[in-house]
């Protein structure tokens, strides 16, 4: 298992900043975030330190990239940027709004049809778009997720985020979510629908192995973002994420052993 850390929890940090404390917590990676709410990493990092310099400061805090996500910016934005930097996921929103079961066919069609020029983007740039469920959004129910992966058109460049936060919050199964998406789910929060810490592994009152083992059995190897929306004190923040993180290292070694 790789943990991952999305730089929106230390939002109004510097990126700099956000790097040396996701190191000193022992994450592999980062999840670099765009403008949302008071962060702005990933603009700072394009205009600030280029391509090379997120190489660099990357490496000298041992860490890799873990996923760009664009969100309501938008992946064009970034295309160019990600592309010279040498790829990787890039984490999206699918549609938002009310969709009735019935039109779910022919929306996910319209929403891979729009995407296209998208698509073409992320295979110029060695990308695979990661899109990610949501509530009152396209992607949100569990044959949502079946319709998008009967009609993706590209699997190589284009996969599933999955966001457990939104499916509890519809009281659907994540494991059975998990198995559904198989080699498509290329990023996975480790996120429970409960309020301020309790949002993290740990804290709140989901049993997390059982979604681990999921991933196991679908050979899942890419990263797992323990994580959280809210304003919180950094030190405190940071002090959860260290239980959360050893939480997840517990979780993980009982799901292999079961």
């Amino acid at each position: 298992m790789k943990l991952a850390f999305s730089s929106i929890m230390f939002g109004e940090m510097p990126f700099e900043e956000v790097c040396q404390r996701a190191a000193k917590l022992s994450f592999e990676a980062i999840d670099i975030w765009p403008p949302f709410g008071k962060c702005r990493h990933l603009d700072d990092v394009v205009k600030r330190l280029g391509p090379e310099g997120l190489k660099e400061l990357l490496a000298n805090h041992k860490l890799r990239l873990g996923s760009f996500s664009v969100y309501n910016a938008g992946f064009p934005r970034y295309a160019e940027f990600i592309g010279k930097f040498g790829g990787g996921v890039v984490v999206r929103e699918s549609a938002y709004g009310k969709f009735e079961p019935t039109d779910l066919t022919a929306r996910m069609e319209s929403f891979f049809e729009k995407l296209k020029p998208q698509i073409e983007q992320a295979a110029q740039a060695k990308v695979r778009l990661a899109i990610e469920n949501h509530g009152d959004a396209l992607l949100s129910t569990p044959d949502s997720f079946k319709a998008f992966l009967d009609l993706n058109p590209d699997p190589r460049n284009v996969g599933i985020a999955l966001a457990p936060y939104h499916l509890q919050s519809i009281k659907a199964s994540v494991e059975d979510v998990i198995a559904t998406c198989g080699a498509q789910l290329v990023f996975f929060y480790a996120w429970q629908n409960a309020p301020d810490f309790q949002q993290l592994p740990g804290h709140g009152p989901t049993d997390f192995t059982p979604w681990l083992k999921a991933l196991a059995k679908i050979g899942y190897a890419n990263y797992v973002n323990p994580f959280m929306h809210g304003e919180v004190v950094p030190e405190e923040l940071s002090a959860a994420m260290a239980k959360a993180c050893d939480y997840l290292k517990q979780c993980h070694a009982k799901a292999l052993a079961s």
